[in-house]
């Protein structure tokens, strides 16, 4: 039986977390992080449910933006559960507001977590892929990576590049049997979007045909599908969003 090891980021809640498990179930042994330590008993916690379904579990905290931390990672990943097959790049970050009121750091942080992050966890992991003979990338995109969105301009931006990203790796590793791509999820109900207002939550879901938001194990599940495609499909930017965009 092939030995399947999947490492997705921001897995603390919400999209992240619902993969994790949904991943435990399709036969993967699980390394998951987030950024911030105050969550690690969310973590532990989501060990203790892919232990329960019968599945190794290693929970991490790094930050996706530093390169060295990412290193530092992956090997004890390498040590635990051995080389990251299916790397889930899940972690995120949102700001709404004016693109002139945010502030350098503001600017420079959401970029390094959305689209920085991808690429340290890639470039980490894509040699140890080449030398198996294969694995696959996933980044976790957005519609508005296509489509953009008025006050979300760096996060529309940094969604942008990763696809961009995705498209250009998957035609550099296509040839040693690495497979890239993304999933470009709409409006999904997570504690990302907790700030809306109920009067905005319900203008967006005017737009949406389904007439509502995707949930959390939605999105984790259209991730896994993608996670499991054939072994022809790479460089493909894969879009779940209600009909919306």
């Amino acid at each position: 039986m092939e030995h399947k090891v999947a490492l997705i980021t921001g897995a603390s809640r919400g999209i992240g977390r619902e993969t994790v498990l949904a991943l435990a179930r399709a036969g993967y042994d699980t390394a998951f992080s987030c950024a911030n330590p105050d969550h690690r008993r969310s973590l532990e916690e989501l060990a203790g449910r892919v232990s329960a379904l019968g599945r190794r579990a290693l929970p991490l905290c790094f930050d996706v933006a530093d390169h060295e931390a990412c290193a530092a990672a992956c090997d004890v990943i390498r040590g635990t559960l051995g080389t990251v097959s299916l790397l889930v790049n899940n972690a995120g970050a949102a700001h709404i507001g004016l693109f002139q009121d945010m502030t350098p750091a503001q600017i420079r942080r959401l970029l390094d977590v959305d689209l920085l992050g991808a690429m340290n966890l890639s470039h980490i992991c894509v040699p140890d892929m080449v030398r198996a003979g294969g694995g696959h990338i996933l980044n976790v995109s957005s519609v508005w990576g296509e489509a953009g969105a008025s006050c979300e301009a760096v996060y529309s931006a940094a969604k942008g590049g990763l696809n961009s990203f995705t498209k250009a790796l998957a035609k550099e590793l296509a040839p040693a049997g690495v497979r890239v791509n993304a999933v470009a999820l709409g409006v999904v109900d997570t504690d990302m979007n907790a700030s809306l207002t109920e009067e905005e939550k319900a203008a967006l879901i005017e737009q949406i045909p389904m007439g509502r938001f995707a949930t959390a194990a939605e999105a984790a599940a259209f991730i896994v599908w993608a996670a499991q495609s054939g072994p022809y499909m790479t460089g493909q930017i894969l879009r779940m969003d209600g009909g919306w965009i």
